[in-house]
């Protein structure tokens, strides 16, 4: 859990400043998708699979514990 933990406080900050410098740069392609609503879409994907994969390991990560404490058994 504490590698879980470690994951998420590392991954946090590289997410904040993405969207901070996404937010700082309005023309162009971005400023496009941003009119259109796109970005948005692609935001919520891109938290929808994080969410997922951190559900992922959380699962594993008890499962294996679980093996873990039958094995000292």
């Amino acid at each position: 859990m504490k590698k879980i933990r470690q994951l998420l406080l590392l991954i946090c900050p590289l997410i904040s400043t993405t969207m901070i410098q996404a937010q700082d740069n309005k023309t162009g392609f971005d400023g496009l998708m941003r009119s259109n609503g796109r970005s948005y879409v692609v935001i919520a994907v891109m938290l929808t699979i994080l969410a997922g994969l951190i559900l992922y390991l959380i699962r594993l990560d008890r499962k294996i514990s679980k093996l873990e404490k039958e094995n000292k058994q």
